[in-house]
């Protein structure tokens, strides 16, 4: 076990990534006939312990992610103080709809039997909910998609959420900020993600302020830890058996204040965005990029401004 073998320098606590069946085959291989107990036993003696991997490696951190921080809360505090609206947007997990296990516990009278594995053949389909969470007043509105988390399928639920609620919410409003992370359907990085926020823009004839969190930052979301963990808890140990199952549970949902979430099903079927044009990929688009942050934080304007 020489050359499976680690340790910590401080404590003397050893560990192998050998298995105790495979080492006490081993030595039965070497006429020593031993069980898996006593290799346990013998180990313990030794100072070896059971381990697991710890994620506490970081990349580099950057030398302006403090600033690039403070850039994205000033954007915020100053819409909410001018009384504009202020949105977290961001896709949950995909769910399997069908008669799977679900993630914690429920108070119920006996368990669920469910499916022993979680096959995608076994699934009635995938759902993909995407949230715009209200910052300003504490209140939640998902889309549950059926196809794919694309740019065009992010931005609908936006103009849902402006259409069924936000326009009544703030009848005076000619900006919206929007924060997000660094990933998925909002990425950015793709163009496909822009021209989707340029549609929206002409559409509403809103000015949207993108504020995307740094890499990595993605659960100082507000969507995060004050929707998504709400949801989460209401669905808890509860199959999923059809797409009006997940629509209704997240409408249970309340928030901190005791709002209910807002939910609807988005059947439509969005394809995959195809690459840019290569000699001009931000063609139509009307960006005004932040001086400092041109990446992560711009504002896209509405070819004709609302009246």
């Amino acid at each position: 076990m020489a050359d499976d073998t680690a340790g910590d320098p401080v404590t003397g606590i050893r560990w192998t990534r050998r298995s105790l069946r495979v080492v006490a085959r081993e030595l039965t291989r070497l006429r020593h006939p031993v069980s898996a107990a006593t290799v346990r036993r013998l180990l313990r003696a030794r100072h070896y312990s059971l381990r697991v991997n710890r994620k506490r490696l970081a990349h580099k951190t950057p030398p302006d992610r403090d600033a690039h921080f403070r850039a994205v809360v000033r954007a915020r505090r100053r819409a909410l103080r001018r009384g504009e609206p202020v949105v977290s947007i961001d896709a949950k997990e995909h769910v399997l709809v069908g008669r799977f296990a679900m993630r914690g516990r429920a108070w119920t009278p006996a368990p669920r039997d469910v499916l022993m594995h979680d096959y995608r053949r076994d699934a009635a389909g995938v759902a993909i909910p995407f949230g715009v969470y209200d910052v300003g007043r504490d209140h939640g509105f998902v889309a549950v998609g059926t196809t794919r988390e694309a740019p065009a399928f992010a931005t609908a639920t936006l103009a849902a959420w402006w259409r069924d609620v936000g326009r009544a919410a703030y009848p005076r409003a000619r900006r919206l900020v929007i924060a997000c992370d660094s990933g998925g359907a909002n990425d950015p990085r793709r163009w496909a993600w822009k021209h989707a926020l340029q549609r929206l823009a002409d559409a509403t004839g809103l000015r949207l302020l993108v504020t995307h969190y740094p890499i990595g930052a993605s659960k100082w979301n507000a969507i995060e830890h004050r929707l998504w963990n709400r949801v989460s808890a209401t669905w808890a140990a509860r199959p999923l058996e059809t797409y009006e199952h997940v629509v209704k549970s997240i409408r249970a949902t309340r928030t901190a204040c005791g709002r209910r979430c807002c939910a609807r099903l988005d059947r439509r079927v969005y394809a995959a965005p195809g690459p840019a044009p290569r000699d001009r990929p931000g063609r139509g688009l009307r960006l005004r990029r932040h001086p400092r942050f041109p990446v992560s934080i711009y504002e896209v304007r509405p070819h004709i401004p609302a009246s």
